[in-house]
């Protein structure tokens, strides 16, 4: 048995026990050979060199962007075409299949584009001018669906698709990320019965103990291959796996699973990257990552949007310096996906061993002062903890004290925050409401009752292009702004998302990190002043790489700085942003 075969195998053993693996293991090889025959170019495709520097994903639903009388992923495709063809590389559209509740996120039918947004044609074209991220919403499916349909129904495929508790069973210890109750009632054919439904009574987790479904679910995945997705979001991934008397959570069993779909794209379709979606403590989340070649090639960097709010909230770096030195890559196969906003909302759990409670509350607090809401989730005691924040990033910088009217410094602010996450090691992935200016969508919650919607906005494409062109509005100068930064940021090696990272300590109002190409030859100190006052900083150049150049020049303004003599002296303005690179 070839290397592959055999640790396929060796994970369906662990998953299902010696009795049931081989003829499981069987049935899977059957539909990688088959896949193979069907798109032997897949096969052939090499995972050497799939990212690099010139890597930034945009996060978008499919319908961001709207003009009347045109399906909106053609609107998508000619606005992103017109402001960022050369500034992004691949674009991650949220779930784009036909749904019956959050936004996408409870699929009806994971082989159809939802006709309201247009087809796969449409999803096609956009893959010709663009990497494509594509969502695996598979630890659950909507209730409209057909398997849970037929389950309702007394089909006898779909009986065990699904996890049905007896109503009294004691699932204190099961981790819960909602409020929301872990079982719902739905009338059968033969009778009422309990189903799993994790994040609500629309969305029923799949049952992966039953074999079945881990197939329907590979054939799920190699089918998202074969139409053009190089990477692969696998959406609430941790929760896979239930067994009673545990957690339901970060199992074992969890993480063979992630493994066991990592074996099959090195198998069938190597340059087809998997993204592990784990909002929970940073420690856990990274766990994802296996050995560095066994599991994830991404995982989402949840600490680092509550962090980095946290730095510009109370003027002061060091607790995010602190915890981003300690961000080492297992392997040059894997790396982060470093973001700070998304269509969900700002995750708390990853920070919970960081941050003290105070510090927590204190950013909870500005949330809600700042027109913000609070997501709880309920704990084994019957108690509620806050979960997440669910605000616009921009708007979470804010100042609530103060009437911002200086929408030149609220956009360098925010600027500044985005900033970190370029410079850090990884790959960027960028929301389209971060790039494109905008802030909180009251109304939106007010017409959804969810508080989510609040960074959900879907805008007029008529709209959106008039605050473009206006030179004095916010969303022209935080895209302006934003672009630039790319541009520059993808014209550099030395933020290479596998190339080296060093965090220092120069001064705690500084994020600063010197990041090096992968050959060490180029390299970038970047500094970013999280306050809202003037920093007076000197460098000692000695120490530095850049020791033999003579002088060294700010890759975002082209100032030229010497450093024949020691020290270098810098003043950073308040929400300063400034790269350094040899001359």
């Amino acid at each position: 048995m070839r290397e592959l075969e055999k640790t396929l195998f060796d994970h369906i053993i662990f998953i299902y026990g010696k009795a049931q693996a081989k003829p499981i293991f069987q049935r899977i090889i059957n539909r990688l050979n088959y896949f193979k025959t069907q798109y032997p170019d897949l096969s052939k495709s090499s995972p050497h060199k799939r990212v690099s520097e010139c890597d930034i994903i945009l996060i978008t639903y499919g319908d961001m962007v709207q003009s009347d009388g045109e399906k909106p992923l053609k609107t998508l495709a000619k606005f992103l075409e017109k402001y960022i063809s050369s500034s992004i590389s691949t674009v991650h559209i949220l779930p784009f299949f036909p749904y019956s509740s959050d936004d996408g996120f409870s699929v009806i039918d994971y082989y159809q584009v939802n006709p309201e947004l247009g087809d796969w044609t449409d999803i096609h074209d956009l893959g010709k001018n663009y990497r494509l991220m594509m969502d695996a919403v598979v630890n659950h499916i909507s209730t409209h669906s057909t398997w849970f349909q037929g389950f309702l129904n007394g089909d006898p495929k779909y009986e065990n698709y699904f996890s049905v508790i007896e109503k009294d069973t004691d699932l204190s210890q099961v981790f819960r990320p909602r409020a929301s109750p872990i079982l719902t009632p739905f009338e059968t054919s033969s009778g009422r019965k309990y189903v799993w439904t994790t994040f609500s009574e629309d969305q029923v987790d799949l049952n992966y103990a039953n074999p079945d479904v881990l197939i329907e679910v590979i054939d799920i995945l190699l089918f998202f291959a074969a139409h053009g997705a190089e990477f692969i979001r696998l959406d609430a991934v941790t929760y896979v796996w239930k067994e009673i008397g545990t957690s339901c959570i970060n199992s074992a069993h969890t993480h063979r699973i992630v493994q066991t779909i990592r074996t099959i794209f090195d198998m069938v379709a190597p340059k087809t990257a998997i993204i592990t979606e784990t909002n929970v403590p940073h420690k856990d989340n990274i766990a994802y990552f296996g050995d560095g070649k066994n599991e994830a090639q991404m995982v989402y960097n949840f600490a680092l949007p509550a962090l980095t709010l946290h730095s510009f909230q109370v003027g002061d770096a060091e607790t995010l310096s602190t915890w981003a030195s300690t961000l080492d890559l297992p392997s040059d196969q894997a790396t982060f996906f470093n973001f700070l906003a998304c269509h969900d909302g700002i995750g708390l759990m990853p920070v919970k061993n960081i941050l003290n409670e105070r510090e927590i509350q204190n950013i909870i607090d500005r949330t809600l002062k700042l027109g913000g809401f609070v997501s709880y989730k309920n704990n084994e005691d019957g108690s509620q903890s806050p979960y997440e924040l669910n605000i616009n990033y921009l708007d979470a910088l804010g100042n609530p004290k103060l009437v911002e009217t200086d929408i030149g410094f609220v956009a360098r602010r925010f600027i500044a925050s985005q900033s970190i996450m370029l410079a850090l090691r990884g790959i960027p992935g960028i929301y389209f409401h971060s790039l494109f200016g905008s802030q909180n969508w009251k109304e939106g919650v007010q017409k959804t009752n969810r508080y989510r919607t609040i960074n959900r906005e879907k805008i007029p494409l008529e709209n959106l292009e008039r605050e473009l062109a206006d030179t004095n509005s916010l969303r022209y100068m935080v895209f302006s702004m934003f672009i630039r930064m790319l541009k520059l940021r993808t014209s550099h090696p030395a933020f290479h998302p596998w190339g080296d990272q060093k965090i220092l300590f120069l001064d705690s109002r500084l994020f600063t990190t010197l990041r090096s190409s992968m050959d060490g030859t180029e390299h970038a100190l970047c500094l970013t002043n999280v306050t809202d006052r003037s920093v007076d900083l000197s460098i000692d150049m000695r120490s530095m790489p850049f020791a033999d150049s003579n002088s060294i020049i700010d890759l975002l303004n082209g100032r030229l700085f010497s450093i024949s003599q020691e020290p270098l002296k810098l003043t950073i303005s308040p929400y300063q942003v400034i790269w350094l690179i040899s001359q």
